[in-house]
């Protein structure tokens, strides 16, 4: 007899979301989407801009303001727990318990990073504060090394002579990666980008995401990469969900999506952009 083929383990989730709502004012941001994210895979969340991607990460977070009314269940896996019982509802954490996550369970690269640093405070000192808050035991040489250690890792030039440099000595791609060195210092096993490319140019962008893929790899990080972008998403994405009007329209695989889309929101989405292929004789989808 032929013995069956041994089917691959699904790695389990780090992260499910289930039925997450917001709204602001009693006006529904995003309503009752529901998602998981697997222990090192990446996750492209996609969708027009006020569609509602921002604030499903900053949910996730738990960075909403105090007016945001956030419903539903985020449900994260702590290292080792493989049982939904071992899961922690990050919604349900107090306020101190969730802070402590940040930056060490999950961590966050905002989309501007002129706006997200400090621009009267050295780099070293904004990456130094992520290592301090989790690790106040370490001496100062021990996290001047983890600083540099980060820079060194997310490829800034001459680390060592730029560390006490301010954000506008920095270039836009360079600043970006500041931000990814804070994400990562701590070793997250989850990653939040939101739109990470949005404000570079095309070949920095194609420097960034090769960065992402390659931290991703040498960290077994799971990762939810946001963007309106959906060429960017197809470069870095094992799935993509689609968000329209605070809904998750589609979900697939990204091969599977890209080459087959089943709704007719994911089909415009891929029809508004160009490619080699377009017919430049004709206009492209609009939404």
């Amino acid at each position: 007899m032929t013995a069956p083929p041994i089917s691959e383990a699904k790695p389990s989730p780090i992260l499910r979301v289930e039925e997450l709502s917001i709204s602001f004012g009693g006006q529904r941001a995003v309503e009752d989407i529901s998602f998981e994210i697997a222990a090192g895979e990446t996750l492209g969340l996609v969708g027009e801009s006020g569609s509602g991607k921002s604030a499903t990460s900053l949910a996730l977070m738990r960075l909403l303001p105090p007016e945001a009314q956030v419903g539903g269940r985020v449900l994260f896996a702590p290292p080792g727990g493989s049982s939904p019982a071992a899961e922690v509802d990050l919604l349900q954490l107090p306020e101190a318990a969730m802070r402590r996550r940040r930056g060490t369970d999950l961590a966050m690269i905002f989309q501007e990073p002129m706006t997200a640093l400090n621009p009267v405070m050295r780099v070293d000192k904004q990456i130094a504060e992520a290592v301090q808050a989790h690790h106040p035991q370490l001496s100062k040489s021990e996290v001047s090394g983890r600083v540099l250690d980060a820079m060194r890792e997310v490829a800034l030039p001459e680390p060592e002579r730029r560390v006490r440099d301010y954000p506008h000595q920095f270039s836009g791609g360079q600043r970006q990666r500041i931000l990814i060195a804070m994400a990562i210092v701590n070793r997250p096993r989850l990653l939040i980008a939101d739109e990470p490319t949005t404000a570079l140019d095309v070949t920095v962008q194609g420097q960034i995401l090769a960065l992402l893929r390659e931290l991703r790899r040498a960290h077994g990080l799971s990762m939810l990469f946001i963007s309106h972008d959906l060429a960017v998403v197809s470069q870095i994405a094992d799935r993509v969900a689609v968000m329209q009007h605070g809904r998750i329209v589609e979900q697939a695989a990204a091969d599977e999506l890209f080459l087959n889309p089943q709704h007719p929101y994911t089909r415009k989405l891929l029809a508004s952009a160009p490619t080699m292929s377009t017919d430049r004789a004709r206009p492209l989808a609009s939404m």
